[in-house]
C-alpha cells in the first residue's frame, strides 16, 4: 500500500548506500553492485501500475510468465485483479468438485451407575461382585460426505447405525441440493432403514430480507403403521449485530411450538428458549464464558426445567490441539440423576462418551464427575499432550528451516554485504547525530528472546542489527511499519518459523532508552517511555 512518494524516497536512499561507484574494494563494490541491481528491478516493477498489480498478486513468477507482454499489460491494475478473481473463483470451484466435506460422530455410551448405587448385600456371593461393573449400553455411529455435481448442485450421502441393550438398527439418506439464487436452496431428501420406511423429505431456505431468513422441512415418513407426515418451519431474524431471534413450529410427530433468542459476541454466548409442546414444554436458559488465550477456553452452564424435571449442566471444553478440541459436561437432573459427557472433536469428526453415573442425586457422584475429569486432564496435559505437542513443534520447525536453508543462507549472506556496505554511511549519519545530540543506536538485536525463567533451557537466536538500524535514522528519528522486520536491508531471518523481537538500545539527549518490540509491530523512536531512569 506503499504510495510513489514514499517508493521513490526508498529508493534513492538505497541507490545513495548500494552505488558501486561509492567503494573502491573490489569485493566491496561487487556485493554494491548486485544489491544496486536487486533494488533497481525492484523500483521497476513497483513504480509500474501494471507489473505492481502483476506481482502483488502472482509473485515473481507473474512477471515470468509469457504472454503478459501484449495483453495482460495492456490491462489497468484493476482489470488484472479482476481476472485474477475470475481465475481464482475457478480454482476454487474445481477444488470443490474435489470435495467430499466428510463429517462423522461416534457416540459411545456407558452405564457405570454401579459404582455408586451397589447392591452389595444381595449380591456379595456372586463371583466377580467385588469388582463394580461398567457396561457400554448404547451405541451411535453416523457419516455423511458431500459431492458437489455443479457449481449449484451438491449431493449429500448420509448413513447411521444404532444400537441399544442388544437392540439395534440403521438408515441410509441421499439428499440433493441446488442453489436457486443468491437468496435461497432447496433439498430434496430420501431415506430407508430397518427401524422406519422410506423417507421423502422437502427443505426450502429462502432470505425474506438482509436480516431474515425462513427454513421449511416437509416430510413423508412411510411404516407399518401408515404414512407419518412432519412439517416444520423456522423463521429467524437479526435483532441486533450479535443477536438472533426464531420461532419455530413443528407440526406430526412431537409437535411443538419454540422460540428462542441467541446472542453470541466474542466473549459469550448467551441462550434462552421456551417450548410449548407434546410431550415435552420446557424453558430453558444457558451461558457460556469465552476466554480469550491461546487455548480457547469455554466455560458454560444451562437450566433447563419443563414436565420431564428440571436438569442442570455444567462444563467446558477447550483446544488441545490445532484441530482438536476436548470438552466435558457435568449433568445433574431429576429425576435423570448424574451423568458425565465427554467430547472430543478432531476436525470435522465427533466423538461423544456420555457416562450415567447414578439415577439419584448423590453428592459423591456429582464431586467425582467434576473433580474427575480436571484431574486427569491437567495430569494428561502436563506428561502426555504438552510434550507431544512440543515434539510436533520441533519437527515442523527443523522441516522448515531445511526446506527454506539455502534461501535463508543467500539472505545471510545479502544481508551481511548489506551491512559491510552500510558503514561509510553510518559513520556520517552518527557523526551527524552526535552534533545535534539525537539518536544514536547503541545496540540493537533481533531474533529469539528468552526471558521466561520456564524456558531458560531454549536456545537463544539474536543477530546484531546496530548498523541497519542506525542506517535507518533521518533527523533524530526512526519509524519501522507494521511488517517483519526481517525484510529490512541488513536484517534476515535468524529462526525460521518462531516468534521474534526486536530490542534496541539508543541514546537520545545524550539519556539512554531501551524498547523492545514484536516482529510485526510498528516501532517509532525515540519515546520518553524508553527512558531507561537513572536510578534503574
Amino acid at each position: 500500500q506503499a504510495p510513489q512518494e514514499e517508493l521513490r524516497a526508498a529508493y534513492r536512499r538505497l541507490c545513495v548506500l548500494y552505488h558501486p561507484d561509492k567503494h573502491r574494494d573490489p569485493q566491496l563494490k561487487a556485493q554494491a553492485e548486485r544489491l544496486f541491481t536487486l533494488v533497481h528491478q525492484a523500483y521497476e516493477v513497483l513504480s509500474d501500475p501494471q507489473t505492481r498489480a502483476i506481482y502483488d498478486i502472482y509473485g515473481r513468477r507473474g512477471l515470468e510468465m509469457e504472454g503478459w507482454e501484449v495483453v495482460e499489460r495492456k490491462r489497468t491494475a484493476a482489470e488484472i485483479r479482476e481476472e485474477f478473481e475470475r481465475l481464482q473463483k475457478e480454482r476454487e470451484e474445481r477444488r470443490l468438485q474435489q470435495r467430499t466435506n466428510p463429517k462423522g460422530t461416534i457416540s459411545v455410551g456407558i452405564d457405570a451407575t454401579d459404582l455408586f448405587d451397589r447392591y452389595d448385600e444381595e449380591y456379595e456371593d456372586v463371583p466377580g461382585s467385588s469388582f463394580p461393573q461398567i457396561e457400554i449400553n448404547k451405541m451411535h455411529i453416523s457419516q455423511s460426505i458431500e459431492a458437489p455435481l455443479t457449481a449449484t448442485d451438491t449431493a449429500i450421502l448420509s448413513g447411521n447405525l444404532s444400537t441399544q441393550n442388544g437392540n439395534g438398527g440403521g438408515s441410509i439418506n441421499l439428499a440433493l441440493r441446488r442453489v436457486t439464487s443468491a437468496k435461497g436452496w432447496g433439498e430434496l431428501e430420501f431415506g430407508a432403514g430397518d427401524l422406519h420406511g422410506p423417507l421423502f423429505g422437502l427443505k426450502i431456505f429462502r432470505n425474506l430480507t438482509p436480516r431474515c431468513f425462513i427454513t421449511t422441512n416437509c416430510a413423508l415418513q412411510f411404516s407399518s403403521r401408515g404414512v407419518r407426515p412432519g412439517l416444520t418451519t423456522v423463521l429467524a431474524r437479526n435483532l441486533d449485530k450479535n443477536t438472533m431471534g426464531y420461532l419455530q413450529w413443528r407440526w406430526g410427530i412431537q409437535s411443538a411450538m419454540n422460540t428462542s433468542i441467541v446472542r453470541d459476541t466474542k466473549t459469550s454466548h448467551f441462550t434462552v428458549a421456551l417450548q410449548l409442546g407434546i410431550p415435552h414444554s420446557f424453558m430453558m436458559v444457558s451461558y457460556q464464558h469465552k476466554f480469550q488465550d491461546e487455548d480457547q477456553t469455554r466455560v458454560k452452564g444451562s437450566l433447563k426445567a419443563g414436565f420431564f424435571g428440571t436438569i442442570v449442566e455444567y462444563g467446558a471444553e477447550r483446544k488441545i490441539s490445532r484441530h482438536s478440541v476436548l470438552g466435558a459436561t457435568v449433568s445433574v437432573g431429576v429425576p435423570q440423576g448424574v451423568s458425565l459427557k465427554i467430547k472430543l472433536n478432531r476436525a470435522s469428526q465427533t466423538y461423544f462418551f456420555p457416562v450415567h453415573l447414578t439415577d439419584q442425586l448423590l453428592p459423591s457422584a456429582v464431586f467425582y464427575a467434576t473433580v474427575g475429569p480436571l484431574v486427569i486432564y491437567f495430569a494428561m496435559h502436563r506428561l502426555v499432550i504438552k510434550p507431544y505437542l512440543r515434539a510436533q513443534k520441533e519437527r515442523e520447525l527443523e522441516k522448515q528451516r531445511e526446506s527454506t536453508a539455502s534461501n535463508i543462507l543467500q539472505k545471510k549472506q545479502e544481508a551481511e554485504a548489506a551491512v559491510r556496505l552500510m558503514q561509510e554511511s553510518v559513520r556520517r549519519i552518527i557523526e551527524a547525530e552526535e552534533a545535534r545530540m539525537g539518536l544514536i543506536v547503541v545496540n540493537a538485536w533481533y531474533g529469539k528472546f528468552v526471558n521466561d525463567n520456564s524456558r531458560r533451557n531454549e536456545k537463544v537466536k539474536v543477530i546484531d542489527v546496530t548498523v541497519p538500524l542506525q542506517c535507518l535514522v533521518k533527523d533524530s528519528k526512526l519509524i519501522l511499519t507494521e511488517a517483519s522486520k526481517a525484510g529490512l536491508p541488513g536484517f534476515y531471518d535468524p529462526c525460521v518459523g518462531e516468534e521474534k523481537s526486536l530490542k534496541v538500545l539508543y541514546q537520545f539527549r545524550g539519556v539512554l532508552h531501551q524498547v523492545m518490540s514484536a516482529d510485526n509491530e510498528a516501532l517509532r523512536i525515540p519515546k520518553q517511555s524508553h527512558r531507561i531512569d537513572a536510578d534503574g
